[in-house]
């Protein structure tokens, strides 16, 4: 039986780590492509990244994107991010303060081109459910639209999916933790540093997913917490 064969998109986020290692379950992993746009966090993703596929076995590509990061104005470039407080998550300041221009689109049309020119069928993209309400680049509709330009953009007709693009968060911490995903690897935050700050709202969601998956504490005992 033929297996698929798929390009994967990687940030060491919870979302893209968990979608790498379904992806590894479904079929082979040709590579996971990195980027790295001069984000905050670019250090601790690129090496967060290298590690998570060190441990699935997967070959690891770091793309650089300096022009992307002379264009945007993003909080993910200055580390100018709206921190959560009082447990109340601030979705749409974030997105609007953290906004880098097509940048998923850009990623794609290249992981697109990975996929074409090695043989691949498939490009895995970390989305959710939660975010896909509040950024329009990781929307259901945005999946369809993609996959409608992919048929016309590629002569093998590559596809873009996602494995969590219909689960919440704590879904996914659920389901990435009972099949192997090396979550304890995972580079939730949208700042840099040694340690994730725990108070910008990706790390909010990331820490609660975990919570109230009941995986907390063994994820923070891997990760030498």
């Amino acid at each position: 039986m033929k297996k698929d064969k798929f390009i994967a998109l990687l940030s060491a986020g919870l979302d893209s780590t968990v979608n790498l290692k379904a992806a590894t379950l479904q079929g082979d992993v040709l590579l996971a492509l990195t980027f790295d746009y001069g984000q905050a966090a670019r250090e601790q993703e690129v090496k967060r990244s290298a590690l998570i596929c060190e441990k699935l076995f997967v070959p690891h590509k770091v793309i650089e994107l300096p022009w992307l990061r002379e264009i945007a104005s993003s909080g993910l470039l200055s580390g100018d991010i709206p921190l959560v407080s009082d447990g109340k998550e601030l979705s749409k300041e974030t997105m609007e303060k953290v906004w880098v221009p097509a940048r998923n689109l850009v990623f794609i049309a290249i992981g697109s081109a990975f996929a074409e020119a090695m043989g691949a069928d498939s490009v895995v993209c970390g989305f959710n459910k939660e975010e896909g309400e509040v950024f329009p680049d990781n929307s259901p509709s945005f999946i369809i639209s993609a996959n409608s330009l992919l048929k016309h953009a590629t002569l093998r007709k590559i596809r873009l999916i996602s494995f969590t693009k219909d689960m919440n968060k704590e879904e996914i911490a659920r389901w990435g933790w009972a099949v192997g995903a090396p979550l304890e690897l995972c580079w939730p935050c949208y700042r840099g540093g040694d340690e994730i700050c725990g108070k910008c709202e990706s790390c909010f969601r990331f820490i609660n997913a975990l919570k109230r998956a009941g995986i907390y504490d063994e994820w923070r005992r891997k990760r030498g917490c």
